[in-house]
């Protein structure tokens, strides 16, 4: 029985791994036939699909619920930003120099937050007050640019993480998405992803067992925070442009955490199904109506979703098939008792 079930969870895994290849080269082969609008399209799921995962590392598996990641993507966008504008750094490098200051920033607010046990929406609200604190600085500090901004030269050198085509940062985006879902995928059967789902669910009972949450609970953010500063780079050098609200705006958290919260937290496919969701209505609704009744129609799918869907999508459909499981179980278990005829009375 015991090597039955191991040899149906290698074969799951391994039909999971085929179907996301293959999903993979489909997304890595969709540029040849379509055009521009759709292509801007597919790099703005890509990119929602890996900050959303960026998000769901630390309130996904560790269940530290942020609403500030704004905070640690505009840190990231203005270290890389500035060190290109200001001393000709390329953002390459930039990037994991912003990604290095965003994880120290969290780490700061992980420190204290954890050390006077902020939890759930305290926990939550804390996260925002950085973010509106890092961006009522960035808009009054000449050196940064005030509420200016910063604005990018152009230019069409792959060095400088510039690109002649659109083309080519769909695929450095594209590339982002798939390696934090894969790490994702190996993080929650890892033993810091076992550690921090224990917290998650029950972190006293966790502190009982010999797990240490703070120290872990710190590792998660750092780790969130470092890798989302990274698609802050992306974001300033894709759109040459960066201002305040842009970088460490409400908007940005909302963006940032929606896919993953549709799509189903904590899950590995969820950010991945929550983007591909949100996104085409985001634009749909954008196209046919006024921006400000868009968002008002926006908002009332997202409310709908979370009521409805508590465990999002990827968590609705997990559930229907445990259910088919079960169901079929119990039927197999009937047909074989003794005395019961197959196929009728």
């Amino acid at each position: 029985m015991a090597e039955t079930r191991t040899l149906a969870k290698k074969k799951k895994r391994v039909v999971s791994l085929a179907a996301a290849l293959l999903a993979l080269l489909a997304a890595a082969l969709l540029p040849q036939v379509i055009d521009s609008y759709y292509l801007n399209l597919l790099i703005i799921t890509a990119y929602g699909i890996y900050l959303a995962q960026c998000w769901n590392i630390m309130s996904g598996l560790a269940g530290q619920f942020s609403f500030g990641h704004a905070t640690f993507f505009g840190l990231g966008a203005y270290t890389s930003s500035l060190l290109f504008t200001k001393a000709g750094l390329t953002p390459w490098v930039g990037m994991f120099a912003g990604g290095a200051v965003a994880a120290l920033m969290g780490l700061f607010i992980g420190f204290l937050a954890f050390r006077y046990q902020l939890k759930g929406h305290y926990f939550a609200l804390a996260t925002l007050a950085f973010a509106e604190i890092l961006r009522v600085l960035a808009l009054n500090w000449r050196f940064v640019g005030g509420a200016m901004g910063i604005l990018i030269p152009l230019g069409n050198k792959p060095a400088n993480f510039q690109f002649p085509e659109t083309v080519h940062y769909y695929y450095v985006i594209l590339v982002m998405a798939a390696l934090i879902t894969f790490l994702v995928y190996k993080l929650g059967s890892s033993k810091l992803g076992l550690y921090l789902v224990a917290i998650r669910e029950n972190e006293e009972a966790a502190e009982a067992m010999g797990v240490n949450s703070f120290k872990y609970k710190l590792i998660a953010v750092s780790i969130s925070a470092f890798l989302t500063a990274l698609g802050g780079t992306f974001y300033a050098q894709f759109y040459s442009y960066l201002d305040p609200e842009l970088a460490f705006g409400t908007a940005v958290s909302v963006n940032i955490l929606t896919p993953a919260i549709i799509g189903g937290v904590g899950t590995v496919w969820g950010p991945v199904v929550g983007a591909l969701v949100l996104t085409p209505i985001a634009e749909l609704t954008r196209g046919l109506l006024s921006s400000g009744i868009s968002m008002i129609v926006y908002g009332l799918i997202i409310i709908v979703v979370i009521i409805y869907l508590p465990e999002g999508i990827v968590g609705l459909l997990q559930k229907v098939w445990r259910r088919r499981i079960i169901f079929k179980r119990r039927t197999t278990v009937v047909e074989n008792k003794p005395g019961v005829k197959k196929g009728g009375f």
